[in-house]
Order: structure tokens, then sequence, then C-alpha cells
């Protein structure tokens, strides 16, 4: 089929679900493109899940781009997206395309993520989709405003609060974007979001009627147990796993087990 493009995806979204996990280095990506992910996100949840960050607010445009960088190389035919990092599309339209046109000339992702619905994002998607950069929106919990909004909290339970919501869906469709992820967002008015636009929306504990799902790969995989929000389902606990492992070696090592006759070299 080749390298999953826009119109791969809102075909995917006509007729089943789209996937997209997190990848952040060569090996993950390629074990995602082997199981065939739709889309993989380079999020700048990156801060925290790779370089220790207390929130994704650290992160910065030459880390999205190397980090993409990797990732292209094991995608296979998944389609790439990169978040733009908090204080890259926040200044000007001139500094946001600046900056998303270098993480799509040198990293070679497909699309760029970007949150919020104020009117200097909408000015944002309408002026990097004129220049043929493709943008996902993100809209209900972003957690770029973490300090705004003041911890990671349901959005658009209010009737006023689930009509902005609504509002600015449609908005971020008229200016051009992509696809929606929605973050956050009780279950039936992320459907009555996903109903009202034509652009897929992808959901992230917003319920099962979005267009997709996405996920951290390392939260599904058990890796990262600091935080599990309610949306997240652990379906292996892998990083158990990966200290039992680590245990065995340090044992047979020391108990001299490792290395045997069939690991040595006469």
């Amino acid at each position: 089929m080749g390298k999953k493009t826009i119109s791969n995806i809102k075909e995917i979204a006509k007729s089943s679900k789209i996937t997209m996990l997190t990848a952040y280095e060569f090996i993950f990506a390629s074990i995602l493109s082997s199981c065939n992910v739709d889309i993989i996100l380079v999020g700048d949840s990156l801060a925290s899940l790779f370089s220790g960050h207390e929130n994704t607010l650290p992160a910065t445009v030459d880390e999205m781009i190397y980090h993409t960088k990797a990732v292209v190389r094991g995608a296979g035919e998944s389609m790439v997206v990169t978040d733009m990092p908090f204080m890259s599309y926040h200044i000007n339209v001139d500094e946001t395309k600046r900056n998303a046109g270098r993480i799509i000339k040198e990293s070679g992702a497909q699309g760029v993520k970007i949150e919020g619905g104020s009117k200097l994002i909408l000015d944002n998607i309408s002026a990097l989709s004129e220049i043929d950069i493709p943008v996902m929106a993100h809209l209900g919990l972003t957690p770029q405003s973490i300090h705004k909004i003041g911890g990671y909290k349901v959005q658009g339970k209010g009737s006023e609060s689930a009509k902005k919501l609504l509002a600015d869906a449609k908005r971020v469709e008229s200016a051009g974007a992509f696809s929606l992820v929605l973050e956050c967002v009780p279950e039936l008015l992320a459907k009555e979001i996903t109903e009202s636009i034509n652009i897929p929306t992808i959901g992230i504990g917003a319920g099962k009627y979005c267009s997709g799902q996405v996920l951290v790969t390392q939260d599904i995989l058990g890796m990262y147990d600091k935080v599990r929000p309610k949306f997240v389902k652990v379906y292996k606990e892998i990083g158990k796993e990966i200290k039992e492992t680590v245990n065995i070696f340090i044992d047979d090592v020391k108990d001299g087990k490792f290395p045997s006759k069939e690991h040595t070299f006469k």
C-alpha cells in the first residue's frame, strides 16, 4: 500500500477505527509499524517519558525533530505526526510556520499536532494548511495548558464548556485541520462533536464514539506507573517483566552463571 496519507486515514475512518500510538525512537516505531498502527505520534510527552520532566512543557523543537527523525526511520507504512511543543506556535503565525516547516523538512514527519482553539491557533492552522503542512488539532484537555487548567481534569462537563468545545471543533475543521484529537471529554459530547464535523476525531479519554483512539505506548505496556489516568488500559505489565529480566541477569552475573560456555568464544 505504501505510506499512509491523510486520504488513507479519512478512508479508514469511514469503515473502521483509526489507531494511533506514541513512539520516540526507532525500535518502538518499528514494532508499531510492523503491527500496522495507522498513525505514530511523536508526542511532546517525550519530555516526561523520555527525559524525566514533570510535564510536557520543557520539550523543544530541536528535541522533537531529533526524535521524529528516529521514528520516521522505523515507521514503515505508518503515518508520522509530530507534536509542536510549547511556545513553538504561541508567538505569531510567522514563527509557527518557521517551526512547523523545520519539523516537516528536517524530520520527515507528515504532519504536526497543535493544541487549542484560540484565534491564534485557528490562524496557525489556516496558515500551515495554506503552505501544505497538514495539521492535527487537539481540544479538550490540552497538556500544554496544564498550569491554566489547574491539573488533568475532564473538559466540557458544563453546558457552556460543552458548547465552546463543539464550536471550537467546527472552527478547527474550517481552518483546515485534517483530524482532531479529543482528550478527557465526556463520551456523549465527543459523540456529538464527531457527528457534527467532517474530519476524523481521535479520542483519548473521550469514549468509544470517536473515529479512532490514541494512547501512550508506555502506558498500555505498563512501563510508566507514576500516573495512570482512568482512560488508560494496561494491556500487559511489561514494566514488571523488564524488572524481572534485569534482576535475573544481575543474579546470573553475581553467581557466575553468565556467561556460560555457549556465550563464550574458544
